[in-house]
């Protein structure tokens, strides 16, 4: 148990520093604000130099504190050591020469590859983070709270007003230009998308549910031909009123052809299938 909340908090640290890093070389020189609130104090940088890193300090504090005593106190610390170590390093690499690794154009013909670049980073962050129950601070701790008053409310409503008034503001921030906001947009989307599949996982499969006059030999076939465990159910026949059996099996995308050429050997059998975002559990044994 110790050893995994060691492991969790240093994952969230190493989030902190990755994002930090991805900020100094993809977002500051590309002139566009990223999402949630370091979106605007991206904007606030740009226009007063007044650093991110003093910025998201000021702004998490607070949050950090009502998030401790409203929502859960190991939340609100987990995310209180991200805040402080993404606003750490961040102030350090400001003291730090990155210019051969910093990535931009003269010309502006890549700059979308800025923002490409920088939202997988983020949702990448984002998205282990949240699965050691931690936030990157700033807009999820805001949405906590909102959620905390009124649970009953769509949070992602919450964070589209947050990421919108970030693009809408872009536009007269960096000089009333376009491409600003096309740039923050491609990094909030993408971000989110990205941190959508960290938390959903890689891991999925496909779950077949069959009705068939024969469970016990389609049962043995399924399991000694695909090395995989079937759960029978009992079931009735809408239309002729007979007992069958309902059999469900959870298999890899790449065993559906043989999954189909079983269950053709077998008459009256009936099967469909349905897409599976992650399997858990150990079932080797």
């Amino acid at each position: 148990m110790l050893w995994k909340q060691i492991r969790d908090y240093l994952v969230i640290i190493f989030s902190a520093i990755l994002l930090a890093i991805s900020y100094v070389i993809f977002v500051f020189p590309n002139e566009f604000a990223p999402s949630g609130i370091p979106g605007f104090a991206t904007m606030l940088q740009y226009l007063f130099d007044f650093k991110v890193g003093y910025l998201t300090i000021i702004v998490n504090i607070p949050l950090v504190a009502i998030v401790y005593f409203l929502v859960g106190k190991e939340y609100a610390v987990r995310s209180a050591v991200y805040a402080l170590f993404f606003s750490a390093m961040l102030l350090v690499l400001d003291k730090v020469d990155l210019s051969r690794f910093i990535y931009h154009t003269d010309n502006g013909t890549s700059t979308l590859l800025a923002p490409v670049a920088g939202g997988v980073i983020s949702g990448f962050c984002y998205g282990i983070v949240m699965k050691r129950n931690s936030s990157t601070g700033g807009t999820d701790l805001l949405a906590a709270i909102v959620h905390h008053y009124r649970p009953e409310s769509n949070l992602l409503w919450v964070i589209f007003t947050i990421n919108a008034g970030v693009a809408v503001a872009s536009y007269f921030v960096y000089n009333f230009k376009i491409e600003p906001v096309i740039l923050c947009i491609v990094y909030c989307y993408l971000s989110s998308e990205v941190c959508d599949m960290m938390l959903k996982g890689f891991k999925e499969a496909v779950k077949f549910e069959i009705v068939t006059d024969h469970p016990k030999e389609l049962s043995e076939a399924l399991m000694v031909k695909l090395n995989h465990g079937v759960t029978e159910l009992p079931a009735v026949g809408g239309f002729t009123r007979k007992d069958k059996t309902l059999l469900i099996c959870v298999v890899n995308k790449r065993e559906i052809v043989a999954f189909q050429k079983i269950i053709q050997e077998f008459d009256g059998t009936f099967a469909y299938l349905s897409s599976v975002k992650e399997t858990m559990g150990n079932f080797r044994k």
